[in-house]
């Protein structure tokens, strides 16, 4: 599994942040980002969760 955060729809309220932080993290512009290339199969569940919650759909699967 992949994930792509939209930069342009992100408002940086962190529920992805707290919801997987293996996966995503803070970029320079305070925009939520993928840290991984592939989600670690131990946290494809947070990363599910991260994505279906994300308030703007910024989160994507690819």
């Amino acid at each position: 599994m992949k994930v792509y955060v939209d930069p342009d729809l992100c408002i940086s309220c962190g529920l992805c942040i707290d919801t997987a932080p293996e996966v995503f993290d803070w970029d320079e512009n305070q925009k939520a980002h993928a840290i991984v290339d592939e989600v670690p199969s131990d946290v494809e569940g947070d990363a599910k969760e991260a994505v279906e919650n994300c308030p703007t759909e910024a989160i994507k699967e690819e």
